[in-house]
C-alpha cells in the first residue's frame, strides 16, 4: 500500500518544464495585473491628492496632501449634476429602445421560414463594414428635425448590427425549434411566444445586450458634440472630455467655483474625481449582469 502511494506521488510530481511554465505564466499575469491596476490606483490616489503635487509628479501610488476639495466641488456643481442626470436619461431610454429594436429585428431573422432571411442578413452585415460617413449622417439627422434634440443621441444608433446578429445567433443556437412548434400547437402566436416563452429564456443574452448598449450610451460623447448645441443637454462625458483634454470649464462652472482666478486650479483638482464619479454607475450595474455575461457572449457567438 505504501509503495502505491509513493508511486502516485512520483507520478504527480511536476516536471522542470511545468515549473518553468508556471513561473513564466505567473510573471506575465502579474505584469498584466500591474499594467492594468496601476492607472486605476493612480487616478484614485490623484483624486484625493493636492493638484499641485499631482502636476509636479510627486504622486506615484499613494495620495499626498490629502484633500476632498475635488469631490466637494463636484457634488456642489449644478452643471455636473445636470450633465450626470442627462447621461442617466440618455442611457436608460437609449438602452431600452436598443433592446426593443434589437429583439424585434433578431427574432424574425432567427425564424427559418422567413422569406428573404439570408438576403436581409447580408444587407445588415454589409452596414457593419460600409457606411455613408459622418457628413451624410449629420444631414439625415438635420433633415429629420432631430438636430439639437434629445432624440439625436438615441435614434441614429437605435440598433447595432453586431448586437442584432449576436442575439439572432442566440435565438437559433439556444432555443429549440420544437419549442415554437409546441407553442403553435397550443394556440400561441408569434407575439405571445416572443413575450412569454422566448424572452424569459433569453436572460443571458439580454443581460449582455444591456451591458453593451448601456456602456456605449454612458461613454458616448462624440455624437453629443456633433448634434447638440445646447450645453445644458450635454452628457457627463462631454464635460469630462472638455476638462481632461482641453482643461476647459463652462461659464456656469467658472461662476460656481469662484471665478476665473481659480480656473486652472479648479479644473485640475476636479478632473480625477470626476473620472471616478463617472465610472461608478457602470461599476454598480455590472455585478447584476455579470452572472449572465459569459454565457450570453459564448452562446450568442456560436453561429455567425
Amino acid at each position: 500500500m505504501v509503495t502505491k502511494i509513493q508511486h502516485a506521488k512520483n507520478r504527480i510530481r511536476p516536471s522542470l518544464f511545468d515549473l518553468t511554465f508556471n513561473v513564466v505564466n505567473l510573471a506575465l499575469i502579474t505584469l498584466v495585473l500591474v499594467i492594468v491596476a496601476y492607472p486605476l490606483l493612480y487616478i484614485i490616489s490623484a483624486s484625493f491628492s493636492d493638484p499641485i503635487l499631482v502636476s509636479s509628479g510627486k504622486v506615484l501610488l499613494f495620495p499626498k496632501g490629502l484633500t476632498l476639495e475635488g469631490y466637494q466641488k463636484i457634488f456642489e456643481s449644478d452643471e455636473i449634476w445636470r450633465s450626470f442626470f442627462n447621461s442617466v436619461q440618455y442611457t436608460v431610454i437609449g438602452t431600452t429602445l436598443n433592446i426593443v429594436m434589437t429583439v424585434l429585428g433578431a427574432y424574425p431573422l432567427s425564424r427559418r421560414n422567413l422569406v428573404g432571411r439570408r438576403q436581409i442578413t447580408l444587407l445588415l452585415t454589409f452596414t457593419m463594414y460600409f457606411s455613408g460617413g459622418m457628413i451624410p449622417a449629420f444631414l439625415v439627422v438635420k433633415m429629420l428635425g432631430l438636430y439639437d434634440t434629445f432624440w439625436s443621441l438615441i435614434i441614429p444608433g437605435a440598433v447595432s448590427t453586431y448586437n442584432l446578429i449576436v442575439m439572432r445567433s442566440f435565438f437559433e443556437a439556444s432555443i429549440p425549434e420544437e419549442l415554437h412548434d409546441a407553442a403553435s400547437i397550443d394556440g400561441c402566436d408569434d407575439y405571445q411566444y416572443l413575450l412569454k416563452i422566448l424572452l424569459p429564456l433569453s436572460k443571458p443574452v439580454l443581460a449582455v445586450m444591456v451591458l453593451f448598449y448601456g456602456t456605449g450610451h454612458w461613454n458616448a460623447f462624440f455624437n453629443a458634440i456633433i448634434y447638440l448645441r445646447d450645453a445644458d443637454a450635454y452628457p457627463l462625458q462631454v464635460v469630462l472630455r472638455n476638462i481632461l483634454l482641453k482643461n476647459v470649464l463652462t461659464e456656469n462652472m467658472i461662476t460656481e467655483f469662484g471665478g476665473a482666478a481659480n480656473y486652472s486650479h479648479t479644473a485640475e483638482i476636479i478632473k480625477y474625481g470626476l473620472i471616478i464619479v463617472s465610472s461608478i454607475p457602470m461599476l454598480i450595474v455590472y455585478p447584476f449582469v455579470q452572472k449572465h455575461f459569459v454565457k450570453g457572449v459564448m452562446i450568442g457567438s456560436i453561429k455567425g
